[in-house]
């Protein structure tokens, strides 16, 4: 599916991936049950795929030699469960270490990036859910670049339990720890790859040994409008936190900064975002980045505020981030502090967003997967 084509001849939107070779099944792909029955038609007892889980989500190890709970002689056979996903081609570090980009390459190439961003309080892993981007936003480097492909459930768990690796070796400053926090604000638009983005918020909420038993209300799946794609996510009994990167209260403005607005306007998200958190009871977060002389106007604070007051809501304001060739920059911080302080007057709870990452191009926007 797409629409009219947009720069460079490329489709405004492309919903679609382009059909690719998908990866080596791997354990993260499968449910439990799945797992217990694909160790079975290698041969081996349903249990062995507990102790195969064990050792992936809860001492995050792929070396089946290292496994010596397994017998030996199945060890390799159960390894076909745990190929290699990710890897690693450059990793960039900035806050004193605590925040670490890893541009990583995929098994055909593809490339793909992800966050880790340690604060005092906790880590957040900040992942990407497809190969590029589909949605075409102007501002935003991922999208500027066109979606490559879709990534697999266990693509996108692998990003979260690198991390969390890194962290169970002392690898990140400040000593061992663990991943607490997953946003899906990396590459690509999350819902537009909806199967393998739910397959992997389950690995990474299920108890150990199904997965990694972080809390579902610490997991933020972002959304740049898919509307009955969020009413799908409303009825999985998911209690994750919903992001709506709306950029602009009104469908004018929006129609350009965030193309999907052409299919799906600004009263319809917000409608689905208001029937997300009555079935959630999580409130929404409604990202917001801050562009000069663009959507920075009191006015448009003042019609967002009217948009969403007495919601269950709180706007992240997202100072804008630089990209290459962009024509764009950040609102003047006088402006800024006037949005804030229209959208405070309507009773809005608001944020302004750490640029954390920024000196690395590892900040919203601005992920771009090059080498």
């Amino acid at each position: 599916m797409s629409q009219n084509p947009g720069p460079a001849g490329r489709p405004l939107l492309q919903f679609a991936a382009p059909r690719r070779a998908k990866p080596t099944r791997h354990l993260a792909d499968l449910t439990m049950a799945e797992r217990r029955a694909a160790v079975a038609e290698l041969g081996e007892k349903p249990f062995r795929a507990d102790q195969l889980s064990r050792h992936y989500f809860t001492h995050l190890t792929t070396d089946v030699q290292a496994m010596t709970d397994l017998p030996a002689a199945s060890r390799e056979r159960l390894g076909t469960l745990l190929p290699p996903l990710l890897t690693p081609v450059r990793e960039l570090t900035t806050d004193g270490g605590a925040t670490r980009k890893t541009l990583w390459r995929l098994f055909d190439g593809a490339l793909v990036e992800s966050v880790l961003m340690r604060y005092p309080d906790r880590v957040t892993m900040c992942v990407s859910s497809q190969a590029g981007c589909g949605m075409n936003c102007p501002f935003c480097a991922t999208g500027q670049a066109g979606l490559t492909r879709n990534m697999s459930t266990a693509e996108i768990v692998e990003q979260v339990v690198a991390g969390a690796r890194a962290l169970a070796r002392g690898e990140v400053p400040g000593g061992p720890g663990r991943v607490s926090n997953v946003v899906f604000m990396g590459m690509g638009e999350p819902l537009a790859n909806y199967k393998a983005v739910v397959g992997a918020v389950r690995r990474l909420v299920d108890p150990a040994p199904g997965g990694l038993g972080i809390s579902a209300r610490n997991v933020t799946v972002s959304t740049v409008g898919l509307v009955p794609a969020i009413a799908k996510l409303a009825d999985e009994g998911l209690p994750v936190t919903l992001a709506v990167s709306l950029h602009a209260p009104d469908d004018e403005l929006r129609d350009t900064l965030v193309p999907v607005n052409t299919r799906w306007k600004v009263a319809e998200v917000l409608d689905a975002a208001w029937a997300y958190a009555a079935k959630t009871k999580r409130r929404v977060s409604i990202e917001y980045a801050l562009i000069k002389d663009v959507n920075d106007q009191e006015w448009r604070a003042d019609l967002l505020g009217r948009l969403i007051k007495n919601k269950l809501v709180h706007v992240n304001l997202i100072p804008l981030n630089p990209t290459p060739g962009s024509k764009w920059t950040a609102s003047r911080p006088e402006d800024e502090r006037a949005f804030v302080r229209r959208l405070q007057l309507h009773g809005v709870p608001v944020t302004v967003r750490d640029t954390r990452g920024r000196e690395i191009d590892g900040a919203c926007g601005q992920l771009a997967a090059a080498e």
